[in-house]
Parts: C-alpha cells; structure tokens; sequence
C-alpha cells in the first residue's frame, strides 16, 4: 500500500471511531446524564433520535459528495458531529440533549457514508477489502475503549467532558483529511433535488415512528401503525414521481440493478443481526453467565479479531471466486454461528463463547466488506456516493428496525415465560423489583426466563440469516473481480 495513504486512512479511521466510540460512551454514560439532567423518562429519544437522523442523512450526503466531491462534503459532515458534540456538552436539559444528539446524527451520516465512498475512489481491491476491514475493527475497538475511557472521563472530570473530547481528535481527522485526498472532479452548477430530499425523509420519519416510538398510548395502535404503513407508502410514491423528473435526483435509478437490490437487502438483514448480537450477547454475558461489564466485553473481543483477519485475505478471495462465492460462503458461515448460538446455556464455559464469537467474525467480516465492494464498484465515480449513500441507508434501517423488533420479542418472551409458570404480572420492567406478592421469585426463575427468551432471538437470528443466504443464492453470476 502506498505509504502516501497513510494520512488518509488516519483520518478516516479517526472519523470511524469518534462516531463509533459516541455510541458506547453515551451508553454508559447515560444513566448518570440522566440523573443529573433529571429526564429518565427521555433516555430512549438519546439513541433513536441520533440513528433517526443518522438514517435521514445519508442518501443526501451520498449525492452531495457526487456532486461537490468527498473531501469537502465528509469535512463539513464531521464538522457538524463536533457542533452537535460541543452543544451536547453545554445541554443543561433533557430536551435540549436530544436537540443536539440530532445534530450529532445529522453529522455522523456523512462519516457512515462518504468515508466509504472515498474508499472506493482510492484504493484498489485489495487495499479496500484491508482498510474497509480496519475501518469495522474500529467499531469493536471502540466498544471496548468507550466503557472505560468515558467512565475515567466522568469520574475524574464530568459527563459533559465525554462529548467535548471529541473535537480536537475530529478536527485533526479534518486537517488530514484535507491535506491528503486530491480531487479533480468538473465543478457544475447543479441542480439541487431539494423536493426528493424532503419526501425521502418524511417517509423514512413516517416508517421509523413506527418502530422507535412507544405506540401503546395510541388508543387504536393497530390502526395507528397501518396509517404510517400508508403513508410510508404514499411518500414513497411521491418520491419515485419526483426522482424520475429530477435533472439530479438525490437516489437516481440508474444504480439499481438486480445485483444491487439484493445487495442492499442482504445487508439490512445481516446488519439487523450484527445489531442483535451486538446488543444481546453481552446481555446474555452479564445477566444470564453473570460476568462483569468489563468482562462481557473483552468476551466481544473475538468477534472483532477475526473480521479483521479476514479483511486481509478478502481481496484475493474476491478475485479467484467472484463476490457472488464469497457472500454465499460468509452467510454459510455465519448461518453456522448463529446455529451455535442456539446451542449456549445458562452454564456453557466462556471459551465455547469465544470460539463461537470468533466464527461469526468471519462471516460478518467477509459478508459486510464484499457487500461493500460491490455497491462502490456497481457505480461510475459521478454516482459512486449515491451508491454507497442508499447501501448505508439500507444497513441503519437494518440496525434501527432490527433493533427494535429485537427488542418486543425479547420483552414479550420474557413475560410468557412467567405466565407458562403460573406467575403473573411479572414483565421485563419489574423483573428485578417484583412486588410483595412475588417476593419468592428467585434469581434461577429470572436466569431462566432471560435464557429462554434469549434463544427466541437466537431462532429469529438463524431465520433471517438463512434469508440473507438464500437471496444471495439468486444473485446473478458475477464476474471474478479483477485487481485494480
């Protein structure tokens, strides 16, 4: 690799991890943010309102790079995520929290979005396959130094200190940034599809309400989820009229093909995954083996090892057996591991974990840089960042859906389980302060119920990763990749 890179690939690695290493601070720090700012009842709106605009930004940073290129574009968005990070150390409520964990997310789209873009425009198929690679490892560096970098923050200075710290790493990514990447691009007057832009979002708004937000207090919440659907549908419409009358629409249809169709939907299932096992192995780590934080998450550390390993060989992969063969194997792989998932216990030894940790790796690992690959090379350098724009969209909603989906069954799970034993009245909010009247219920019973509801999510794992392979197994032949 060209040591002339290397400043590039720091910036980018440094962006990558800020917004990372945001996720896994801001979770840990949240229960004494709330305390101090008294909003408990808000902690929810913290998380779904930064994925909410991270979602809604990322098709329009896509076009934007292509438009006015990637190094101008990617430096604004990071500008904004440290706006967002400093006025989120200045909140001095709930509310105005929120507000600007939305500006962070609104910055956070671009860093999700053109950095990959930059990828593609740079470096060849090995190199790419290495640092797109590097650049997930990042993501489980940082839940591994965020627990215990920000709680070093709040204890030796305050809360506040876990979003200031941000901006002077940031604006180092922005000066190497700048200094490294040269762009010769035609500088155009274009046309700016501000009325796609704007029905896009609304529609992506309408359908994440629908899984974000809590619709119990609807007192019809069967209709009031079948009106969003309609208007989801509606919005999406309208948005296609306006896309094919657009002289630079924001998602042209050129980039979608077959091949890319199915990319985009087998990375929202595998995303939706990643999220589930990310969110829900340490629950099963912490509360049902009973390890601590700390070492739940070193027991993640596998996982991350073994993705980057196989970012390293995945280029020469990608060129003796073509992308189709590779994502097929990575899903056979990980379709394994989540068999295995369903194979752990209330008492199964932590170095079983390990293994089965190590082999999912490999197949989200090679999985998620293929998948990759192939929306930056389906599209010309001019619609490029419209490609991978739609591609990161795809994977949030995976993570944001998922999530939440993920989230009902393993509460609802939780609370049959109890009701199967005769036990009433018992459900995920009071399952560790029940009343007098289930003063009796031991922590076996609650191990239990967690363990049983867990191997639900991993049954719902294995479905939608046999998914992911079968719409991989109807993707088009594709030509062997050739080494650029």
């Amino acid at each position: 690799m060209n040591i002339r890179k290397t400043p590039l690939i720091l910036s980018l690695m440094l962006a990558m991890f800020l917004a990372a290493v945001e996720g896994t601070i801001v979770t840990m720090a949240t229960p004494t943010i709330a305390r101090d700012l008294q909003g408990f009842e808000f902690i929810s709106l913290v998380f779904s309102v930064y994925l909410l605009t991270s979602a809604l930004s990322t098709p329009a940073y896509g076009k934007l790079a292509d438009l006015y290129g990637r190094k101008n574009i990617l430096s604004i968005g990071i500008i904004i995520f440290l706006a967002g990070s400093f006025l989120c150390g200045l909140a001095q409520s709930m509310v105005m929290l929120i507000v600007f964990r939305a500006i962070q997310g609104l910055g956070a789209g671009a860093i999700f979005t053109v950095s990959f873009t930059i990828i593609g425009d740079v470096f060849s198929l090995a190199e790419r396959a290495k640092i797109q690679g590097a650049l997930s490892t990042v993501w489980g560096i940082a839940s591994l130094v965020g627990p215990f970098f920000g709680g070093f923050l709040i204890d030796v200075l305050s809360w506040h200190w876990i979003f200031f710290i941000n901006i002077p790493f940031g604006l180092l990514s922005v000066i190497l940034l700048q200094s490294s990447l040269k762009e010769t691009f035609a500088k155009k007057n274009p046309s700016i599809d501000y009325a796609g832009t704007l029905t896009l979002s609304l529609a992506i708004v309408v359908f994440l309400s629908i899984f974000l937000f809590d619709r119990s207090t609807s007192p019809y919440p069967s209709l009031w989820v079948a009106g969003l659907l309609l208007l989801t549908f509606f919005l999406l419409y309208a948005f296609y009229k306006i896309e094919k009358k657009a002289a630079e629409p924001i998602i042209p249809f050129a980039i979608f093909t077959r091949t890319t169709i199915l990319v985009n939907l087998i990375s929202f299932l595998i995303y939706a995954v990643l999220m589930g096992v990310n969110v829900y192995l340490p629950i099963y780590l912490q509360n049902i083996l009973g390890y601590r934080p700390t070492a739940a998450g070193l027991a993640m550390l596998p996982m991350s090892v073994s993705w980057l390993i196989v970012s390293f060989i995945l280029g020469r992969l990608l060129v003796r057996y073509g992308g189709k063969n590779v994502i097929l194997a990575s899903n056979a792989v990980l379709l394994l591991s989540t068999l295995l998932l369903f194979t752990l216990g209330i008492d199964t030894p932590l170095p079983i974990i390990l293994a089965y940790g190590f082999i999912m790796g490999i197949g989200f690992g090679g999985a998620s840089a293929a998948l990759t690959i192939i929306v930056q090379d389906s599209a010309e350098y001019s619609q490029r960042g419209a490609a991978v724009g739609t591609n990161s969209l795809l994977r949030t909603l995976g993570q944001t859906i998922g999530i939440s989906v993920f989230g009902t069954i393993f509460n609802l799970y939780i609370t049959k389980y109890f009701t199967r034993q005769g036990i009433e009245g018992i459900n995920p909010g009071n399952l560790y302060q029940p009343d007098l009247s289930h003063a009796a219920l031991g922590a076996e019973q609650i191990t239990l119920s967690l363990n049983s509801s867990m191997h639900v999510l991993f049954a719902a794992f294995i479905i939608i990763t046999l998914l992911s392979m079968i719409l991989a197994m109807t993707m088009p032949g594709m030509k062997k990749e050739k080494q650029t």
